[in-house]
């Protein structure tokens, strides 16, 4: 049988080779948001890796939207060149399809790195006033955010649009916002970072608007063969927080807006949370969400075998897989699941001699 894994999907203009996806990953290595050596190492080894997409680490719209003061940003002329560099440096010598993660940290900003414990940083220590739906701390001993106004809301709705616009420029080919784990969107999201009494909080579609005003003003800017998805947090796994069922009512929101796919995950927004973390976690979340809303799904989640990752392909699960640490400990592991499933993937021509003699791989 052949693998459906390695089958082409399209996704608007863009066709991918396969179902593999390299999920964003923070490097925290970034200065003043602006990508340097390091991203053109870490990302260049994954654009000869045989996936059918590169996804760029969570990029922000924003200075204040970093989750550390060393996170990528996409919101001045410096932070795009530097971008649009590694995007070149990948296209030159990879074969994949690459895509950014457009984002802002909101009240979870203003952090060390997680090597350095992920301390709060104070405006006095190198770090800023944090921002958010309500003024609500997500953990006991950070800082509360300041509330955003109204105007505050259509300035960074129009900072997604504006790092879309740079995000073509650079070259991308693909875009998705992030609006999982905790971050400013999800804070949107979640009655329990979301306590505003404005048109932006209270009911579901309230809570909503500003989200899908981000998509709409993002997707008015991008050309519109270039795809683009939403990452979201499928449930907070808290008692009076986002729900499966939300996700699917937000997920046919965006199907409405012809939204590419959606990229399901989970958890993220406060302290307290149980995640039965295991193989495929959440895997059934996208499931879900895939049969109640028709949208294109992509799992994530401790997909680390290639005949797991297989298995949530062909059995209709999900359409793509996305890997993240798997990919951290091994950069070639589509050429290796191609191998396992009797599958082919694209070599480099520099390594073409050590592609097994089968010719699978």
């Amino acid at each position: 049988m052949s693998s459906k894994l390695f089958t082409p999907i399209e996704l608007r203009g863009l066709r991918l080779d396969n179902r593999i996806v390299v999920s964003p990953m923070c490097q925290y290595s970034a200065d003043n948001g602006t990508a340097g050596e390091w991203h053109l190492m870490h990302l260049g080894q994954f654009s000869v890796s045989g996936a059918g997409l590169l996804m760029v680490e969570m990029t922000n719209v924003e200075a204040r939207g970093r989750i550390s003061p060393y996170c990528l940003g996409l919101y001045d002329d410096e932070n795009e060149c530097a971008l649009a560099r590694v995007v070149a440096f990948c296209r030159r010598h990879g074969n994949v399809k690459i895509g950014v993660q457009l984002a802002h940290a909101g009240r979870k900003a203003s952090t060390l790195p997680p090597w350095q414990g992920r301390k709060p940083l104070a405006p006095g220590e190198g770090g800023w006033q944090t921002v958010s739906a309500s003024a609500v701390s997500g953990n006991v001993g950070s800082p509360p955010p300041t509330a955003l106004t109204g105007d505050e809301i259509a300035r960074l709705v129009d900072a997604f649009a504006a790092a879309t616009r740079r995000a073509h420029r650079a070259g991308f080919d693909a875009i998705e916002l992030h609006g999982a784990h905790g971050y400013l969107l999800h804070q949107f999201l979640s009655p329990l970072s979301n306590q505003r009494e404005d048109e932006y909080g209270g009911s579901l579609e309230n809570r909503m608007r500003f989200p899908l005003a981000v998509y709409d003003a993002v997707r008015a800017e991008w050309p519109d063969h270039k795809p683009l998805g939403v990452r979201i947090s499928a449930t907070d796994y808290l008692d009076g927080g986002w729900c499966i069922e939300d996700s699917v009512a937000f997920g046919r929101r965006l199907a409405e807006r012809r939204c590419d796919w959606i990229d399901v995950s989970s958890g993220g927004i406060a302290e307290g949370e149980k995640i039965p973390v295991g193989p495929g976690y959440q895997v059934p979340f996208a499931a879900q969400i895939r049969q109640q809303t028709g949208l294109t799904t992509m799992a994530v989640g401790m997909i680390t075998e290639p005949r797991q990752a297989e298995a949530i392909v062909s059995d209709g699960q999900a359409d793509l897989v996305a890997l993240a640490r798997g990919m951290l400990y091994d950069p070639r592991w589509a050429w290796h699941a191609a191998a396992e499933l009797g599958a082919r993937v694209a070599y480099p021509k520099q390594y073409q001699r050590c592609r097994p003699a089968d010719g699978s791989g």
